[in-house]
């Protein structure tokens, strides 16, 4: 499983940070999901090895504009390039009005469909090829909401071992024992999968939330999670100065929350503009890292536009450099 920053600012652009937005698909794959679409997005895309042709669906986690004003031109763009393929757009209920409301103002042709996908009622199924989907509500200003991402699809391998071992031939028996379909021998011995198919690893899981302040909603999904990517817009100094009015979390909120649950994996992202990306007189990104670090023991990512970074089998999460095209 990938995962490619597209921006990491919170609010407003920097110099060096566009705001929110991030793709996930599975390692390799042309198929990718985009997580929020601030303003500036599509230049992000045009950065890296994405296509709005090979675009699945959309999640957005909150209508705030930070994490939505990047639709128009990215679905403009999308039918601009020719797409033909229906788009999933998951989201609180008002982003459907505001995109329709974009799309009748301005007269835009699309040229396929966009199927949309309230998150504020149950969803029943979700036609997303490499993951099941789950959401989880959050606490901001606005309804919010974190997506959970964990693979589906998974081949499970076979005992070849033992297949050679109870002589077992070789070609689509093979195959459909590699499902979990019985088969029948021509010596009329059945042979039953269950038998030979080796334990599956467990999917992999990574949360993505939106705007929150309170880390603590994300318990229950946090259990078999691998990674986490929360929002850190201050350290705690600033948001007890600031208050609990803009409902943000602080990066010790978060690590301590990622703590206590045991995450091996957890990514803050969503920084509040006042933070330099070098050290500096003022503040700077080194401040929510360094307290991220008092309270958090795993392995801990600040994320950088245009960094790809990888789930590995393993669980490890590591950044892929070589990405960086």
């Amino acid at each position: 499983m990938e995962i490619i920053f597209l921006g990491t600012s919170s609010g407003t652009p920097t110099k060096t940070r566009n705001v929110s937005g991030l793709a996930i698909r599975k390692s390799n794959a042309k198929a990718w999901c985009m997580v929020d679409c601030g303003e500036g997005s599509q230049h992000r895309i045009l950065e890296k090895n994405l296509t709005l042709k090979n675009l699945q669906s959309i999640f957005i986690t909150h209508i705030h504009g930070d994490h939505c004003y990047g639709l128009p031109g990215v679905l403009a763009s999308a039918a601009m390039a020719g797409r033909t393929e229906p788009l999933w757009l998951y989201g609180p209920k008002k982003i459907q009005s505001f995109v329709e409301g974009m799309i009748e103002s301005t007269e835009l042709w699309l040229g396929y469909d966009i199927y949309f996908v309230d998150v504020e009622a149950p969803i029943e199924s979700t036609p997303i090829l490499d993951f099941e989907i789950e959401v989880i509500e959050l606490s901001h200003r606005v309804p919010s909401f974190a997506y959970a991402f964990t693979e589906k699809n998974r081949v499970q391998k076979l005992n070849v071992k033992k297949l050679k071992e109870d002589q077992i031939p070789s070609g689509p028996s093979w195959g459909q024992l590699q499902k979990g379909m019985d088969i029948t021998l021509e010596n009329g011995c059945l042979v039953h999968a269950k038998d030979y198919l080796l334990a599956s690893d467990e999917p992999r899981k990574i949360i993505i939330g939106g705007d929150n302040d309170r880390p603590d909603l994300l318990t229950d999904a946090a259990r078999n999670a691998h990674v986490l990517v929360h929002e850190a817009t201050y350290t705690q100094e600033v948001l007890e100065k600031i208050g609990e009015g803009p409902q943000h979390s602080s990066a010790k909120r978060v690590a301590e929350f990622s703590e206590k649950n045991q995450l091996a994996n957890l990514v803050l992202t969503h920084f509040s503009p006042r933070y330099a990306d070098k050290k500096c007189s003022g503040q700077s990104i080194d401040d929510i890292e360094n307290e991220a670090k008092e309270y958090f023991s795993g392995n801990l990512i600040l994320a950088n536009d245009l960094d790809c970074y990888e789930l590995k089998k393993d669980g490890l999460f590591i950044r892929k450099s070589d990405l960086r095209d």
